[in-house]
């Protein structure tokens, strides 16, 4: 059976960092690409970054670039999301897509599975 957990949500202030991870058991980790999303209350969810699975080849959305650094380490199995120069409208629940079965890396309905989420909460 599949599990994706995250961790290391928060409340952060803005210009803060926050490193969040993200754990998959029963998958092989050498065969999956997996990915960030964010959901902030009233909107839609969104794709902010996203690695294959040996981290050759990274992609990011333009409203998280050159703040979000998104890696893995296949030997721990476990995804991260560094986030620096946080803002209040980075405020939102954070969640980890694992095994990209098809398309943009950046759309969740690519993926097989999906975590419960991490709140991340950046105070102005």
């Amino acid at each position: 059976q599949v599990q994706v957990v995250e961790s290391g949500g928060g409340l952060v202030q803005a210009g803060g960092s926050l490193r969040l991870s993200c754990t998959a058991s029963g998958l092989t980790w050498t065969d999956i690409a997996m990915g960030w999303f964010r959901q902030a209350p009233g909107k839609e969810r969104e794709g902010l970054a996203c690695i294959n699975w040996d981290s050759r080849n990274t992609f990011y959305a333009d409203s998280v670039k050159g703040r979000f650094t998104i890696s893995r380490d296949n030997a721990k199995r476990t995804l991260y999301l560094q986030m620096d120069s946080l803002k209040p409208e980075d405020t939102a629940m954070y969640y980890c897509a694992a095994d990209l079965r098809r398309g943009n890396c950046l759309k969740e309905g690519g993926y097989n599975y999906l975590g419960q989420g991490t709140q991340v909460t950046v105070s102005s």
